[in-house]
């Protein structure tokens, strides 16, 4: 389940990436290095 979630978590990042290329707001790449952070954790966690 883990891994679903890490799965889900970075490709909504990778959208809010594309979105960013249109609006480009601070809060934005936060939420960007958060969600891909925690995406790679969960998904690559052993």
């Amino acid at each position: 389940m883990r891994k679903i979630i890490g799965f889900i978590a970075f490709f909504i990042a990778i959208g809010m990436l594309i979105m960013l290329i249109t609006h480009n707001r601070l809060i934005g790449i936060v939420i960007i290095a958060l969600l891909l952070f925690f995406g790679y954790n969960c998904f690559c966690d052993d």
